[in-house]
């Protein structure tokens, strides 16, 4: 059995801690059968290469699943350098975003949008190119799924800024936070945001745990498919 190594940004907030605790130990109610671990890519331990070195001496292959929204410096130099640095043991699956399941985990967070004309999604934004691609898929499924124009407001990196997102918004707006969990980013948003109605983080929800099982297996399932042609 391939091991299973859940990655996720830290945060000083221990709200947010425990969404990601909540979160990995809901993946392990619904897999039971799959050994999982969780590591950090930034302030909190285990930091993911000792946690990967630890696993590495025990297990014969993992694969390492990020708990992120969207693909970004993590996905692309972090967890990249696990894979690289373990060749044919370590793999990487894919980010969680963009996907269906997280529109329809902030469509649920936004609630009644019976008085709302429009919604700006407050992402957490980087300097990679890609993880705004990311985003405005997302944001383009979320604009088909609740049929109300979506637009995006970072909080970081590149991208336009919330605040100026919203000064341009015209009508009854909400904000939809794409942010796993608590923690500095949700705060600020909500700060940023105010007076307008802001959603509570995706996390913790059972399809997000669902979600990233899913990119577990794809990644198992691209290797079977690699050894199969080897």
């Amino acid at each position: 059995m391939t091991d299973l190594v859940a990655v996720a940004h830290g945060t000083a907030d221990p709200r947010g801690i425990r969404v990601v605790h909540e979160l990995v130990r809901e993946m392990a109610r619904q897999r039971p059968d799959l050994p999982i671990s969780l590591g950090f890519v930034d302030l909190l331990t285990p930091a993911l290469p000792s946690l990967v070195r630890r696993i590495t001496t025990d297990a014969s292959d993992a694969v390492v699943v990020p708990l992120l929204l969207s693909s970004g410096y993590h996905v692309y130099v972090d967890v990249a350098a696990e894979a690289q640095r373990y060749p044919g043991r370590v793999h990487a699956a894919s980010a969680l975003g963009p996907d269906p399941v997280l529109v329809e985990i902030l469509a649920d967070r936004l609630g009644n949008l019976s008085r709302i004309d429009r919604v700006v999604l407050a992402a957490a934004g980087s300097s990679d190119p890609r993880a705004l691609l990311d985003c405005a898929e997302t944001a383009a499924l979320l604009a088909d799924r609740i049929d109300r124009p979506v637009t995006i407001g970072y909080l970081s990196g590149a991208g336009e800024r919330l605040p100026t997102v919203l000064a341009r918004t015209p009508g009854r707006v909400a904000v939809a936070t794409y942010l796993l969990a608590p923690g500095f980013f949700a705060n600020h948003a909500r700060h940023l945001a105010a007076p307008h109605p802001v959603s509570p983080p995706l996390g913790p929800d059972p399809r997000l745990a669902t979600l990233a099982l899913h990119r577990y297996e794809e990644a198992v399932s691209r290797l079977s498919a690699l050894s199969s042609c080897a």
